[in-house]
């Protein structure tokens, strides 16, 4: 039985969502399951390097851009 939290009762499918349940229409195995969630990660997480490599590339970063980058503090305070 798939336990199902009160927000995503009230929220609609996202198109992976609904394209994964179409595709996915037995039961697979746990280890299955877990090797699906390792590729989907992999996956999105391949997306967004490639995406930084990108504006890296875009503005022709460097090394020492990389330095500077890592000690600036971009957070915005959020008024409660």
């Amino acid at each position: 039985m798939l336990k199902i939290s009160k927000i995503m009762q009230t929220q609609a499918l996202t198109n992976l969502q609904l394209e994964l349940l179409k595709t996915f229409t037995r039961q697979v195995s746990d280890d299955d399951v877990l090797a699906i969630r390792k590729m989907l990660a992999q996956y999105f997480a391949q997306k967004a390097m490639n995406l930084s490599d990108e504006v890296w590339d875009k503005n022709n970063w460097t090394a020492a851009d990389t330095q500077q980058l890592s000690s600036e503090h971009n957070r915005k305070a959020t008024n409660k």
